[in-house]
């Protein structure tokens, strides 16, 4: 079960306000009953006050990241549950105002932590209150208050998990829409930008590649064949490099209409151009198979630029790429070519 929160930053802060408010209602409440306590809890109840304080500074000014890889964000509601628990005994107040508190670990947890957490906050909230209320009540009005009062923390928990979790795969969608073409299923270009930029920045000494593809002739398949067609070729030349561009040093991405590129890390000028020349090898080894049988032969020309020998960042990358791409088209389409350095 995983017990680490869906955005440790946000659960950082929201435990720091929860933190805070909780010890501002125990420090109320020990105020309110001070004159019904002894010394010694009275003396107990400020030193909680003191730790949930604490924490919440804690939770506030520490690096959420850090805090919730140690499972140190799992602290505020696990112990905010023996707090209360404790304080009740302490204090032989086992009314609903009392076990109320208990909802605010549960809510918590619900809002900003994965099942397996949700589960365990839960689960300890109503044990918590069991050992608690079967100390300070008969037996019957115990159970009575137990099944009652756990009910609703375990509905509340329910019913925020299943809003956070169908909130987070919406957010996954969302983000998976913005980050890759909707056609191909390839990233888009400024998925691919970020990640150019970011090779950019830390270069390594075999160097990076730029591979520019275009489709030929791919107005005249969308003139006789028609657009839907000239989609099916885009989707089918997709899976072809693919297929041929796997691993964590390559990218491959559609730029728009029928451009498409590779990004190439950790290899050198002359790796870079094989890797070009198999790609066009697979596209015209493999034709599109079209509805009524018929094989629809394909043809890419390809255009490629290596760093270090082309510097200058990112736009001087591309610029090189894509006259290299445009000389292989004038040459004839169907071919490799290296940009120059």
């Amino acid at each position: 079960m995983s017990l680490r929160a869906r955005e440790p930053r946000t659960a950082a802060r929201s435990a720091a306000v929860i933190l805070a408010v909780c010890g501002v209602a125990v420090a109320g409440l020990t105020i309110a009953q001070q004159a019904r306590m002894s010394t010694a809890i009275d003396v107990i109840s400020w030193v909680a006050v003191g730790i949930v304080a604490a924490a919440a500074v804690a939770c506030r000014l520490l690096p959420p990241e850090r805090l919730d890889r140690a499972g140190v964000l799992m602290a505020p509601p696990l112990g905010g549950i023996l707090l209360i628990c404790f304080l009740n005994v302490l204090t032989r107040d086992a009314s609903a105002a009392a076990q109320a508190f208990l909802a605010f670990p549960v809510l918590w947890a619900a809002s900003y932590f994965r099942r397996g957490a949700v589960v365990l906050v839960t689960g300890s909230a109503v044990v918590g209150d069991g050992v608690t209320l079967f100390q300070l009540r008969t037996p019957t009005a115990a159970t009575t208050d137990l099944v009652f009062f756990g009910a609703v923390l375990v509905v509340m928990a329910v019913t925020l998990l299943r809003s956070g979790t169908t909130q987070e795969r919406l957010v996954a969608a969302l983000q998976e829409q913005a980050a890759h073409d909707s056609l191909t299923g390839l990233v888009n270009r400024r998925v691919f930008d970020e990640t150019l930029e970011a090779t950019l920045r830390s270069p390594v000494d075999t160097g990076t590649a730029l591979v520019m593809i275009d489709v030929d002739s791919f107005k005249s398949v969308n003139d006789r064949h028609g657009h839907p067609v000239g989609d099916d070729v885009l989707v089918h030349l997709a899976g072809v490099l693919r297929q041929q561009v796997r691993g964590e040093d390559a990218l491959l991405s559609r730029l728009g209409g029928d451009e498409l590129a590779v990004l190439l890390t950790r290899c050198t000028a002359q790796a870079a151009a094989a890797r070009a020349e198999q790609l066009l090898d697979a596209v015209r080894s493999t034709p599109l198979s079209l509805a009524d049988g018929t094989l629809l032969a394909l043809s890419i020309s390809v255009g490629v630029a290596h760093l270090p020998h082309h510097s200058g960042g990112i736009r001087a990358l591309y610029t090189a790429a894509d006259a290299a791409l445009y000389e292989a088209k004038r040459a004839g389409r169907g071919r490799v070519v290296v940009a120059s350095a």
